[in-house]
């Protein structure tokens, strides 16, 4: 396009934060910056991150979540933060989640009157249920997200599976494909590279190696991947595991792995922000495994195919689509012996291994140059059509935000009120035993 670009990016998770939504924004916001015009990110405030990146970074004050969700929340319609970016001559507002990142876009908008495009990414009623104990409140908190994704002026998801996903949510607009891409190029790392990650993790020559890369929570079935290396192990198939990432879940995991016999074919790497490092790890590794239903595209399928690694992918997952049995790697159905079954069978069939590596990097990969330039491109239809169906005034209202506030802080009186309850006699108790034991 020929109109240099002001596109304000948001989401709630980005570096120190690791993960591949964060990694999406860099990527956004790098290419629009060298190629399409300004990107200026708006995330939340993390202790001692240093943001010294070729475009602008506004961060707005945080309260640390990271226990129960991986990153931490920021606060929404903080002053600052919303005047710092009410400066910007912005023309699109982008955001990446529709918690509070579509909050303050809502809020911006209602300043600015430009248009709201937002990527629904991932499973988010997931995570709800994992960080909200109680029912009411994951009810309203996917009220809460379906609301945000209701307000913008597009919508868009990274493939069918999480449009599938979202309409389970109770979302009933409309919605457009818009894929994501990987920021490594074809081909595998450097063999200096690959020399150093195998040396450093212990990696012998012969010995098949199996990776998992992404956050170390439960739900990314990690506990099928152990027990599927549980099952392979007694049937005598050779191998050493790679895990890189973190998480809530490492140390039990960890537990798990111990006491599943397999601590000493299993190495826990930790985070790698060294976008090299990762990538000779994905050259090094035979198979990459990742049976997780919980991701809507699985970026990290893409990473490996860009560097020759095939995948094994429960079949019907976001992350098995675009991926063919046998031809770009291995699709099973979501139980640990047939993941067994999958890993055995590739440990004694290392050129078809490798072939189905060489398929995954010619047919399935996809750069995040394409994928920014389709988006970038497609941005001037939304802010064409925002322009034919929105008053241009000084000031545009966007009332049901306030009406979502009102309908978060019915959400937390009822919290505060089952905690009064449930707590209330449990403190009179206390004082009936304070004054019985003064008497």
């Amino acid at each position: 396009m020929d109109k240099k670009l002001n596109v304000c990016l948001l989401n709630d998770s980005f570096p120190p934060v690791i993960d591949g939504v964060s990694n999406c924004v860099l990527n956004y916001a790098e290419i629009i910056q060298r190629r399409y015009g300004n990107a200026i990110v708006a995330v939340p405030k993390y202790p001692g991150a240093v943001d010294k990146y070729p475009y602008d970074v506004v961060r707005y004050p945080s309260i640390d979540t990271t226990r129960s969700i991986g990153y931490r929340t920021g606060i929404p319609y903080w002053p600052s933060a919303i005047r710092e970016l009410v400066k910007r001559d912005i023309d699109i507002i982008h955001s990446h989640c529709p918690f509070v990142s579509t909050l303050t876009a809502r809020m911006l908008r209602s300043y600015l009157n430009i248009p709201i495009v937002l990527t629904y990414h991932t499973k988010f009623d997931i995570d709800i249920k994992n960080a909200v104990a109680l029912g009411f409140l994951r009810s309203a908190a996917i009220k809460f997200i379906v609301s945000n994704i209701e307000a913008c002026d597009e919508v868009w998801v990274v493939s069918e599976g999480a449009g599938e996903n979202l309409r389970s949510l109770g979302y009933t607009g409309k919605y457009t494909v818009v894929r994501n891409g990987v920021d490594f190029p074809r081909g595998g790392a450097e063999p200096g590279a690959v020399e150093a990650v195998g040396s450093e993790y212990g990696l012998e020559a012969g010995t098949p190696v199996f990776l998992y890369v992404g956050r170390m929570m439960w739900y990314k079935n990690i506990r099928l991947i152990l027990e599927g290396l549980r099952l392979a192990k007694a049937e005598g198939a050779p191998f050493k595991m790679l895990f890189v990432g973190s998480g809530a879940d490492l140390e039990d995991i960890r537990r798990l792995t111990a006491q599943l016999g397999l601590d000493s074919d299993c190495v826990f790497t930790g985070a790698v922000s060294d976008r090299e490092k990762l990538r000779a790890l994905f050259t090094r590794a035979d198979l990459f495994v990742f049976p997780s239903t919980f991701d809507t595209s699985g970026l990290v399928v893409r990473e490996a195919a860009a560097c020759g690694l095939p995948s094994v992918l429960v079949r019907g997952s976001g992350a098995a689509e675009g991926v063919v049995h046998r031809r770009h790697g291995l699709l099973i159905e979501e139980n640990a012996p047939a993941l067994a079954d999958a890993l055995i069978w590739a440990t004694r069939n290392p050129a078809l291994v490798r072939e189905m590596g060489q398929k995954a990097m010619e047919e399935i990969y996809c750069s995040w140059e394409d994928a920014v330039s389709s988006a970038v491109n497609r941005y001037p239809a939304v802010m064409e059509a925002y322009g034919q169906t929105h008053r241009r005034s000084a000031l545009y209202h966007d009332r049901s935000v306030y009406r979502l506030v009102r309908d978060i802080e019915t959400a937390f009186e009822k919290l505060r009120i089952y905690h009064s309850r449930q707590n209330g006699p449990q403190r009179l108790r206390r004082l009936r035993l304070r004054k019985s034991s003064k008497k």
